[in-house]
């Protein structure tokens, strides 16, 4: 029977305003069986974010000890000792955390794991040190709940059952409950910041306080630790969706010895990694960076929707996040997804990457698109379009299919909604990769000409050959363009490079006649500092992405203008630290930790992208050139533990505010998008051939070009002004039409009936002669309604 102990409510009701923690984490865990729905992460010595019962909902911000010899000092583990941290084993998640005193007087030995079957962190716990000083100091277990992704409204009381007091937090039906193998001789609650523990002992060392209850705020949880003489015990933290679900769970996880728990934990990541592919002959730190890397995308799986992969379990910058804005990374991207699965599939896990892609078939949306990112039930967080978001999950069936790892469940739906999506909204994308701007973008059109010459070849494999041609010569329609919607003829960011790949050319997707010429735009750069310029033109403005033009087998790495990009990129955005080459996203990026060190809050700096080095090394492996340096140049930016950054330092060392070159910022630490990076350069290396290539593209455009068509595409969200003589004018439409058109100012008439595909669009090829001089005129008549459209449109002759 449970009794709520309801002595005394706390004062200080709501406390203060909520904050998650620091996003570039030291360690992450999770145990593999799926009945355990919890996953832990370590910064600073100290357990932070707890997410329960999926993957993408962060229970509490953090769970530490605080010491204290009841007369002369109080310390805190996350501010006031100095941590080390280590992976337990080579293959598995847990990690060893020593937190020493500075002056040397104690030291916390911790094991972090989760039960390998239920919902509770085991942390065992050992304080050694000078007898005569550890004889003297208590310790403390502090725990700040944010349950259900929000620090407000939480509930904290003191409770017995079975004989024991313990802690215990709720707010809308999930609860936690904090205990441990030796008993708590007091325990309170209290409000952050006004009555919670450290507030206590912070006062006079001692804790005074014995509060019951702290209800609707942002609460904590302090219990004092009954020490054994041996000062060795397991701290446990248990979830569940009622009082009793947590407190049994709690009880029956630290029923085991820790000893039995830490073994089946090891047992369940030596299994899963026994069928992982040996690649440590080529990484430069032994297969550390390796094996941490495929265990992190293991563990970034969830439980209960299997396949869902998030982008990191982190919140960037938390320190400075509310609970206004509830999305960290523990969110569904599919871009970031894919490259998960296509990275676990480079290190011989393929099942998981099956269940990514059912996982995300399931998620598409009615019209063939993605959300631009989603909680793991499919719900859309942020409502943006991204293309090459929509691109990605038909390579990803594409690369399964044609390794024979699809069996029963049929891609082709998904694939054809897919392709459909890109055709009917391209080839302007609302948001490229780095989710800021609108425009021509050569990463997004990369991903969408190899996405289309993917699904073709799926189609003609069904026997539609019909559907297989339109959608290849939609891609060779944006493969004829790329030079033309995002290479500047200006180049004016390195002397003597005129011609070179921008970052993008900006256009907006509700403009059916925008300026296409990338010597023209005016960029708006987001996340600049208040007072500072934030427009440029879009041809002084670079980014790394055209080089997936020759990943995906667009474009020859010794094309001439891929070769003088290389040359502006570096010239901008390389940054050279003591570990190698790192890349900044574009100039004058905005996004990152700001020039103080404090943490980005809606403007800063742009840091460099240790992903952004994979990639490189991609490039520089197909130019058949030496990839160690990039391959330790990645090791190197990651923690001992093998966790690699979203953003490292890009200026000297200041020790000061605690950035060092090369190592990471408080952005999230790990990015799984970094992780797959390295070890699908790791699988190039061992192969000799870039692991994302695909053939089929290669085949189309780096071949004799015979099947490529030149073709010029008008459609309503994208008026041409102009064609090409000898070339090919498509009038596309999402309904059946007849073309009521004339070459010579009507003086001649022709009417064309509309051609119909499978992915609902409607199309009429126009040939255009050689000697063309005349504009193009035509007309819709819609044949549905047997209504004319009542509007005459020209395109004009390319001299």
């Amino acid at each position: 029977m449970v009794k709520f102990i309801n002595q005394s409510q706390a004062f200080g009701c709501p406390g203060v305003a909520p904050r998650w923690t620091h996003g570039n984490k030291d360690g992450i865990g999770t145990a593999l069986f799926s009945a355990s729905r919890v996953w832990f992460t370590i910064w600073n010595g100290i357990i932070t974010e707890v997410y329960y019962p999926t993957i993408d909902r962060p229970q509490i911000r953090d769970l530490q000890y605080l010491i204290s010899d009841n007369q002369s000092f109080f310390q805190e583990e996350k501010r006031d000792l100095h941590s080390k941290i280590e992976r337990i084993w080579d293959h598995g998640l847990g990690y060893r955390i020593l937190n020493h005193d500075p002056q040397e007087r104690y030291t916390i030995i911790k094991e972090v794991i989760s039960d390998p079957q239920l919902s509770c962190i085991l942390q065992h716990t050992q304080l050694v040190g000078e007898p005569s000083i550890v004889s003297k100091l208590h310790l403390y277990a502090l725990c700040s709940p944010h349950l259900n992704v929000g620090g407000k409204d939480n509930n904290a009381h003191i409770i017995e059952v079975a004989g024991q007091k313990i802690l215990v937090a709720e707010k809308d039906d999930t609860w936690l409950a904090l205990g441990a193998t030796i008993p708590f001789t007091k325990l309170s609650c209290g409000y952050v910041g006004e009555s919670d523990g450290w507030t206590d002992l912070q006062d006079n060392c001692q804790m005074d306080w014995e509060f019951s209850q702290a209800l609707n705020g942002n609460v904590a949880l302090m219990g004092k630790l009954a020490l054994n003489p041996e000062n060795k015990f397991t701290l446990g933290l248990a979830f569940g969706n009622s009082l009793h679900n947590a407190i049994s769970t709690l009880f029956q996880s630290l029923e085991i010895p820790f000893c039995q728990q830490k073994s089946t934990y090891q047992k369940q990541w030596q299994e899963k990694n026994k069928n992982i592919i040996s690649l440590k002959q080529k990484s430069g730190d032994q297969g550390n960076l390796y094996q941490s890397s495929v265990s992190l995308l293991l563990a970034h799986e969830d439980k209960s929707y299997p396949g869902a992969i998030i982008a990191s379990l982190s919140i960037p910058w938390g320190e400075a996040r509310d609970d206004q804005s509830p999305g960290g990374y523990h969110l569904v991207w599919t871009r970031d997804m894919v490259s998960s699965a296509i990275g676990l599939m480079a290190a011989g896990d393929h099942q998981t990457a099956r269940r990514a892609l059912i996982y995300l078939a399931t998620n598409q949306e009615e019209n063939g698109g993605f959300a631009q990112n989603f909680w793991i039930n499919g719900t859309p967080y942020w409502q943006g379009i991204q293309l090459d978001e929509v691109a990605f999950p038909i390579i990803l069936a594409w690369k399964l299919h044609t390794q024979k790892l699809i069996s029963n469940f049929d891609i082709y739906p998904m694939v054809i909604r897919a392709a459909k999506f890109l055709v009917h909204h391209g080839p302007v994308t609302q948001q490229e990769r780095w989710e800021e701007t609108s425009g021509f973008s050569p990463f997004t059109l990369a991903s969408n000409i190899a996405a289309l010459i993917c699904a073709g070849a799926l189609a003609r494999e069904r026997n539609d050959s019909t559907t297989a041609q339109f959608l290849e010569e939609y891609a060779d329609f944006l493969e004829s363009h790329l030079e033309t919607w995002t290479v500047t003829t200006e180049g004016t960011l390195v002397p003597d490079i005129k011609r070179h790949y921008i970052r993008i050319t900006p256009a907006s997707v509700d403009d059916p006649c925008p300026n296409e010429n990338p010597n023209e735009g005016i960029l708006s750069i987001a996340n600049q500092p208040p007072g500072q310029k934030s427009e440029f033109p879009a041809k002084e403005i670079v980014a790394t992405g055209f080089l997936q033009l020759v990943r995906f087998g667009i474009r020859k790495p010794d094309d001439p203008i891929i070769v003088d990009s290389v040359k502006v990129i570096d010239a901008v955005l390389k940054v050279d630290t003591l570990f190698g080459p790192c890349w900044h996203r574009y100039n004058h990026d905005g996004y990152g930790q700001r020039p103080d060190g404090q943490p980005y809050q809606g403007w800063g700096k742009g840091r460099a992208w240790p992903l952004l080095t994979g990639e490189r090394g991609h490039y520089e492996l197909m130019r058949g050139n030496d990839v160690t340096p990039y391959i330790k140049a990645m090791e190197g930016f990651a923690t001992d533990t093998g966790l690699l950054p979203e953003q490292v330092w890009d200026e000297p060392d200041r020790p000061e505010i605690n950035m060092f070159l090369g190592k990471s910022t408080g952005s999230a630490m790990p990015l799984m998008w970094a992780h797959s990076e390295y070890i699908k350069l790791l699988r190039s290396t061992e192969d000799g051939q870039v692991f994302d290539w695909i053939p089929e593209v290669a085949e189309r455009y780096l071949g004799n070009r015979n099947s490529c068509k030149n073709l010029e595409i008008w459609k309503f969200n994208r008026q041409v002004k102009q064609v090409k003589p000898g070339w090919t004018l498509r009038i596309q439409a999402l309904a059946p039409f007849q073309l009521h058109w004339s070459q010579d100012n009507w003086q001649t008439v022709h009417n064309f009936q509309s051609t119909c595909t499978s992915v609902d669009v409607y199309y009429v090829n126009i040939p255009v002669n050689a000697e063309q001089k005349a504009p193009i005129y035509f007309t819709f008549l819609w044949t549905e309604g047997n209504q004319w459209e009542n509007k005459n449109y020209q395109v004009e002759i390319w001299h």
